[in-house]
């Protein structure tokens, strides 16, 4: 029978953490049964949360050896120095709507098959002809010109913030927000497209002439201009989400075309700009979330409220102006239900509650 000693286990050293160290490994649920990294909002963890929460991981929170990659200038991955606010915690966001890849996919399958059947039925109802000449003018000049704000938007406000924010959530919300933007610029030029077949004498290309030439359009071209050319990722944000589209953007879509387009024998229009306008509510939920947390900070509240109500004072006459320059827009319609200035005057009172309910001030101009 073998006597033999069997071979001493190898000694394997343990690696030594700093505490620092140690917690960044130490994921919020590794003492429960059901696993998870992160702590859900609710008490389960959401689809939404499962496929957005970290997918972007940051020096805060597991990536402990710091950014991988850099700039030429120094900064590495999201610098938090990108915009004037501060948090306690940028990854405490979670978009209200919950958005992600799938609910893009199905949303817009479903806008689109909307829209691509309403058209389809004015066409086959011959509704196209019943309109008025005015009416017609509108459509061809002052509809299609509002897709140039939505594409601007989409492409260069809300694709610029997304990649500058901090936070995989906050990224996440802006992206999906752009992609909504550029469909519903394409949905207006491709319904521009229809009524060029539809319709006999439609310029199809009036639209691109108002928006880079009519005295009308130039005072919203400059507030998207300036818009564009913000680098404040939150900056752009806040004045386009609570500033532009509720002064300017439900001025235009909704106290206008939406309200005057039945009296005009026009059903297609609104259900079409209608999309547009369930896009933007959407998108001014995320904002007000993500602005009221930011305010509502306890380390950095205060200092936040005080940059807010200065981007207000800076956006809020540029967008009042850029609406008083729609004005001759309601005067070329023959059949009116509501003036520009009680048109305005909804937008404005909407807009001061929404100001309200945040705990902001509204500016001396409103």
């Amino acid at each position: 029978m073998s006597t033999k000693t069997p071979p001493k286990e190898r000694s394997v050293p343990k690696p030594v953490f700093t505490d620092a160290e140690a917690g960044a490994r130490e994921f919020p649920s590794s003492d429960s049964r059901t696993f998870n990294y992160y702590k859900p909002q609710k008490r389960r963890a959401s689809v939404y949360e499962d496929v957005t929460v970290d997918v972007q991981p940051d020096p805060d929170r597991y990536l402990i050896q710091g950014w991988i990659y850099g700039f030429g200038d120094g900064p590495g991955g999201y610098p938090h120095d990108w915009t004037a606010l501060k948090s306690s915690n940028w990854h405490e966001f979670r978009d209200p709507n919950e958005e992600w890849e799938q609910t893009i996919y199905r949303t817009t399958a479903n806008v689109v098959r909307q829209v691509q059947q309403t058209i389809a039925n004015g066409r086959a109802a011959d509704a196209f002809d019943g309109w008025n000449n005015g009416w017609l003018k509108v459509v061809e000049r002052h509809v299609g010109a509002w897709a140039h704000a939505e594409n601007g938007i989409g492409l260069y406000v809300y694709t610029q913030a997304q990649r500058d924010a901090p936070s995989n959530m906050i990224n996440n919300a802006l992206a999906v927000g752009a992609a909504h933007k550029l469909r519903f610029a394409q949905d207006l030029i491709l319904y521009n497209l229809d009524l060029s077949e539809s319709l006999e004498g439609f310029d199809g290309g009036a639209h691109r002439a108002a928006w880079q030439n009519d005295p009308i359009w130039q005072g919203v071209r400059r507030n998207v201009e300036q818009l564009t050319a913000t680098r404040d990722w939150a900056e752009a944000f806040f004045a386009t989400a609570l500033v532009f589209e509720p002064l300017v953007g439900e001025l235009f879509r909704s106290h206008f075309v939406m309200q005057l387009a039945a009296l005009q024998g026009d059903y297609v229009t609104p259900a079409v700009m209608g999309t547009g306008e369930a896009d933007t509510a959407r998108e001014q939920r995320g904002a007000r979330h993500l602005f009221e947390l930011l305010l509502n900070d306890p380390q950095y509240g205060d200092k936040n409220r005080v940059v807010m109500q200065q981007w207000l004072a800076t956006w809020v006459p540029v967008s009042l102006t850029a609406a008083r320059q729609l004005q001759p827009v309601w005067s070329q319609v023959p059949e009116k239900a509501v003036s520009f200035e009680e048109s305005l005057g909804r937008a404005t009172v909407r807009f001061g509650e929404l100001l309200g309910g945040l705990g902001l001030e509204s500016p001396k101009e409103l």
